[in-house]
């Protein structure tokens, strides 16, 4: 099978793409030791490296995840995105945005046919032109690089508007002419709307489910259909956690199905707002079954200050959506699993590519690979 590595993997959304579009996840590196953890335990045949991608060096990630120069098919991965977001200060001089032309660098290194680097879409403003080109100039003489492709989740069977930006290059010695029109989605992968998404998932969540094995409930059928039979099936070999994997085929049980505590106003305003309104307060949007969930945000991690993300509300109860919600609305499967907390839970879920996101763009590369 060819192999990929998984440079910024986080839970692993780009991950399980891969796996399920035919290649074989050689290895993940991730510094985040909650999303390691995550990684780890859904991608356990994988070699999982938790270090500063900023600190190493081709050769070193070939050796480290046990693969021979020319052996590496793919290098793929979504450098951090915070400095280019427009939710963000867009600091021109901040550090983490060193890390997309370290991406590039690992590339010029390792040599393998294709890349694929994901980024919010603020990466491809003007401001950010030099930085992309000081990215693509250390690739530009071996690969072919495809202008930006602007992706929505919704297009690709997920039930939300998610919109990321994705970087592809390929070596025309190792893969065959690609181009843009390539990787439009296909007409016969219907939309899922947000009451289609969330089928089968427990409703009556209790805000006392605070602890990871409150979260495990027994879930109904999710229907079918192209996004159905990805929510509970396609496990790719040697994908998901044993624990997990059993208890969801065999006892039709999931986990992360966590609550929040709201006072008794927050419930009321929250009761009172109509499918798509935001609470003016929390800022929270009030889901529409009829339409797609907005982009899920990740919040901060413990460094830059534990700020969770303002999560959308269930257009059923006057609550916060459930991790496991939030996966489905990302397009995760019933069998993933997250970390114990909700916070780290919604912090991997929104810092994730959209598995059917992610699989639809790499099984187009897939099949041009030469053997």
């Amino acid at each position: 099978m060819p192999k990929v590595i998984d440079l910024y993997a986080g839970a692993g959304g780009l991950s399980l793409g891969a796996a399920r579009a035919g290649f074989d996840l050689a290895a993940a590196v991730e510094l985040d030791p909650q999303a390691m953890e995550t990684h780890s335990k859904n991608f356990p045949n994988s070699v999982h490296l938790q270090t500063d991608i900023s600190q190493l060096d081709g050769k070193t990630l070939l050796q480290l995840s046990g693969l021979e120069f020319g052996e590496l098919s793919g290098l793929i991965g979504g450098p951090p995105c915070q400095g280019f977001s427009i939710m963000g200060k867009r600091d021109l001089s901040d550090a983490r945005n060193r890390l997309f032309i370290q991406f590039f660098s690992l590339v010029a290194e390792t040599k393998p046919a294709f890349f694929l680097a994901e980024n919010v879409p603020g990466i491809i403003t003007p401001c950010y032109d030099s930085l992309r080109e000081q990215a693509f100039n250390l690739v530009r003489e071996k690969y072919y690089i495809l202008p930006p492709l602007t992706v929505k989740a919704n297009h690709y069977g997920a039930p939300t508007t998610r919109t990321r930006i994705f970087f592809i290059g390929y070596d025309p010695k190792r893969v065959s002419d690609l181009s843009a029109a390539d990787f439009k989605p296909v007409s016969n992968i219907a939309e899922t709307r947000v009451h289609e998404g969330l089928r089968g998932l427990p409703e009556a969540i209790d805000s006392h489910w605070i602890l990871e094995e409150q979260g495990w409930h027994f879930v109904d059928d999710a229907g079918n259909g192209y996004f159905a039979d990805r929510i509970k099936g396609y496990v790719p070999y040697g994908v998901g956690d044993p624990h997990s994997l059993e208890r969801y085929f065999k006892n039709h049980e999931i986990s992360g199905c966590l609550g929040t505590r709201h006072t008794k106003e927050v419930e009321e305003r929250y009761q009172k707002l109509l499918p798509g309104q935001q609470d003016v307060v929390s800022k929270s949007i009030k889901l529409d079954p009829l339409g797609f969930c907005p982009t899920i945000r990740a919040g901060t991690d413990s460094k830059n200050g534990s700020y969770q993300s303002v999560r959308p509300i269930s257009y059923k109860q006057p609550r916060v959506i459930t991790p496991r919600e939030a996966a489905r609305l990302q397009g995760f499967p019933d069998w993933f699993v997250f970390h114990k907390t909700k916070w780290h839970s919604f912090r991997q879920i929104g810092n994730s590519v959209c598995p059917l996101v992610s699989e639809a763009l790499l099984r187009v590369i897939f099949n041009k690979l030469y053997y």
